[in-house]
Parts: C-alpha cells; sequence; structure tokens
C-alpha cells in the first residue's frame, strides 16, 4: 500500500472513531485528554483524545455565534462550549482540563483573543492556538500540497513543502454563500436553505445549482496555488461534505483533489491532535 493511501487511512480510521465515540463514548481511565475546540460559522465541536491521542468522546452544536471566522456573539460562545464540554464530563465521569483551539488564517491580530477567551471562558486551560487548515493537517499529514479548508463564511488554504507550511491564506466565501444561492433558488428562508443544504439526500440536487459558488473557491485556491508546486488538494470543513464538490474542484484547477471520509471533523481532530499540557501564557 502507497503512503499516501495509508495517510488517507489513518484520517478516515480516525473519523470514524470519532464518530463512534460521539454515539458511545469510551469511558476508560486515561491520566489526561486532550481537547480540540472548533469554533465554526456553522458550527462548534468538542473533539477528546486520551492520552495516547486516541478518540475517547466528541460533542458538537449547529450554532450562530460566529461568522466568517470572527466571534460575533461572545456569551453565545463561551456557553456553548462550556454545556458541550459538561456534556462530555459527565459522560467521562472526568474534567476535561487541557485544550486547543484554532483561527481562520491571517485573522490573528484581529480575533485569536476572542477566540482564546472563549476557550479559557468555558474552563479549559489552553495549549495550542492555530489556523484552521494547519491544524487539519495534523490529521491528514499531508508532505506536499494545500490544504484547503471550506467552513461556513470562508476558505482558508495552507500550503505545505516537505511537511511545513510556507503559505497560508483566508478568502471571504464559504458556507453561508452556498445557503445563501439555495435560499434564493429555493424561495426559502436561510435557515431552511441551511438544513436543506446539510441533508446528503439533496446533494444531487443542489449540485448544479451550488456549481458556480464552488467554482467561485475553485478560482479563490487556483489564484493561491499558481506560484507553488502543488500536486495534492486536500478540502476539510463541513462545507465540503457537498458530495461532488472535490470533483468540480479538480476540474476547475487541474490538480488532484480529495477529501476525508468525513470533512467536518477533520479540523477538530486536528486541533486535539495539537493539544499538549504546555499551557499558552497570558
Amino acid at each position: 500500500m502507497s503512503e499516501k493511501k495509508l495517510t488517507f487511512q489513518y484520517c478516515d480510521d480516525m473519523i470514524q472513531k470519532f464518530e463512534d465515540v460521539i454515539e458511545k463514548p469510551i469511558n476508560s481511565k486515561s491520566s489526561v485528554y486532550y481537547t480540540g475546540v472548533d469554533l465554526g460559522t456553522a458550527c462548534i465541536v468538542l473533539a477528546v483524545l486520551d492520552e495516547n491521542y486516541n478518540p475517547v468522546a466528541g460533542s458538537y452544536r449547529y450554532a450562530d455565534v460566529v461568522r466568517d471566522g470572527m466571534v460575533v456573539d461572545y456569551i453565545g460562545a463561551v456557553r456553548i462550549v462550556r454545556e458541550l464540554k459538561a456534556e462530555i464530563e459527565e459522560k467521562l465521569n472526568t474534567e476535561l482540563v487541557y485544550a486547543a483551539a484554532a483561527i481562520p488564517p491571517g485573522t490573528d491580530a484581529l480575533d485569536s483573543g476572542a477566540i482564546k477567551n472563549v476557550v479559557q471562558a468555558a474552563g479549559f486551560e489552553l495549549t495550542s492556538l492555530l489556523d484552521e487548515p494547519t491544524a487539519a493537517n495534523e490529521l491528514l499529514k499531508i508532505k506536499d500540497g494545500a490544504v484547503v479548508d471550506i467552513g461556513g463564511g470562508t476558505t482558508g488554504i495552507s500550503i505545505l513543502k516537505d511537511g511545513k507550511v510556507i503559505h497560508v491564506v483566508d478568502e471571504p466565501t464559504g458556507g453561508t454563500h452556498f445557503s445563501l444561492v439555495i435560499s434564493g433558488a429555493y424561495e426559502m428562508p436561510f435557515k431552511e436553505a441551511d438544513k436543506f443544504k446539510r441533508d446528503n439526500r439533496n446533494h444531487k440536487e443542489i449540485l448544479p445549482v451550488l456549481k458556480p459558488v464552488v467554482e467561485k473557491v475553485s478560482s479563490i485556491v487556483n489564484n493561491h496555488i499558481k506560484n507553488y508546486d502543488v500536486n495534492e488538494i486536500s478540502l476539510v470543513g463541513g462545507t465540503c461534505c457537498l458530495t461532488g464538490i472535490e470533483k468540480i474542484i479538480q476540474n476547475q484547477t487541474g490538480v488532484y483533489t480529495h477529501k476525508p471520509k468525513n470533512p467536518m471533523f477533520a479540523t477538530p481532530l486536528g486541533i486535539a491532535l495539537s493539544c499538549s499540557q504546555d499551557i499558552i501564557e497570558e
């Protein structure tokens, strides 16, 4: 088996284990637990790993407390993270202490403080704060290529060479724009359109409607990879759950494009994998 297939297998196996423990947490004693907090525009996810960095629990909630990578409802964000934390702690019969978090690329000067404060106000000791596509690569383990994180409001791109990030950027256009297009095309309220979009049974029907927006994302990716030697694009983020999105991006960029089993959970698991017991100083 090739190294590339082995890498994809590790990623998909971790996501499958995480999906399993969301439904049925593994309540075995661990000397420490590592939590990844993913404050997404559409969804907040907590992923918990044991001392060996294996998934043991997780929880998520769709919410509207972050927009375009920025916290717009601080109190609401803290409340949700605190509630998800308490929910998992009850299931594991332990206290979750250490957490890592992530932000969209290039927003550290604008909003990293808010993300940090949300995580700490929810009762965690923050150990790491990195950009979302780079966090996802903690799980993907891509050495050369581009990791494209299509979130609710923005598309983040990390270009890697020999396992190191050499270019990172975040651009507007994401799942919110997909939902707006569906809302207009089907004449339905935005929240209803957002829910309609998430249902896999509707993907075949809505893909042609969303194709222009996916092509817009493709052009953003193209603009940022054109000056680099990129022969592989890895898609992550909840918006990439759209069936067939990878084919359109591959056709538009001319670069081999793939996505994990469930791209929605790649970033939170990658964040958790970057967690340690080394607390970020104030």
